[in-house]
């Protein structure tokens, strides 16, 4: 009996250990170097203090980044939701057989790369970009639109980046829904409207959170957006830790930072699992 009780972790022995070598470790790295001390020569001197921490609260610069970091996430996750729902609900509906090819297509960025994606928003929203191109060509302006390198343009380029990530996790949740309750639901009396609204709309809500919840992870994360097309006022923490610890090198500070960051997203993850999870959503529609 103990032998096969141990079985399992046997199995999943390399597995851990990946994750324990390079996501504990590391992590554990990053937070002792958030309480060494950064010296005036430069120097990282080994501490246990919290003056890195003292320093992000001290001066509301920084909690002022953290807060935009957090609001552009939610923005992104609310337009991702709107714009990621309807082609998923098509993919769910359509009976043809060129759906595999659909959804190869919502799959096909993951095909290119990102930052290519992104710098590829320059040659469209730019000066000299398709978009002001076409428009001063036409005579509807006089003049290119400054289009480029503000919290519009992070905003667009996150989307294009996690819609797919929405529009998959919708889908396969509605893939799920047991289609003969629409039909149960429509001999009932319901119109399509009623039977969305009260039959597949509810029992979606999962696909919808799960994607809401990796899409504002990964939104709050990310640095190669805000760097390449935001302004000098769009920066994320992200940003800000890059350049603490790459541009100035100081470790200590950036440590904290991240450590930041890290607690906040925990928090909100375990948030979600404790009142938003996919079995306390399923309960509530029992």
């Amino acid at each position: 009996m103990q032998r096969n009780g141990w079985q399992p972790w046997i199995l999943l022995s390399p597995a851990l250990s990946v994750v324990f070598l390079w996501l504990v470790v590391p992590v554990c790295f990053v937070v002792v170097y958030s309480f060494w001390l950064r010296a005036a020569s430069g120097a990282d001197i080994p501490a246990f203090q919290l003056g890195n921490y003292a320093k992000f609260f001290v001066d509301f610069f920084y909690p002022s980044i953290l807060i935009r970091t957090i609001r552009i996430a939610l923005e992104t996750v609310i337009l991702c939701v709107v714009l990621g729902y309807i082609p998923a609900y098509f993919f769910y509906q359509t009976r043809t057989r060129h759906r595999p090819l659909l959804l190869l297509l919502i799959m096909l960025p993951f095909w290119i790369s990102y930052i290519i994606r992104t710098l590829s928003w320059i040659n469209i929203l730019g000066d000299s970009g398709l978009i002001n191109h076409i428009l001063v060509a036409s005579g509807l302006l006089n003049e290119s639109l400054g289009m480029l390198y503000n919290e519009g343009s992070v905003l667009m380029g996150l989307i294009q980046y996690m819609l797919p990530f929405m529009i998959l996790n919708i889908y396969v949740s509605l893939e799920g829904i047991d289609k003969s309750l629409l039909e149960a639901a429509r001999s009932l009396g319901c119109t399509e409207w009623q039977a969305f609204r009260e039959v597949t709309l509810p029992l979606s809500l999962p696909g919808v959170s799960a994607g809401c919840l990796l899409v504002f992870v990964l939104s709050s994360g990310t640095y190669i957006t805000p760097m390449i097309l935001g302004g000098p006022g769009n920066d994320m923490i992200a940003n800000l830790i890059f350049k603490r610890v790459i541009g100035t090198l100081d470790w200590p500070f950036g440590s904290a930072l991240s450590v930041i960051l890290l607690a906040l997203l925990v928090a909100i993850v375990y948030t979600y699992n404790r009142y938003l999870g996919v079995s306390q959503i399923f309960k509530s529609f029992r």
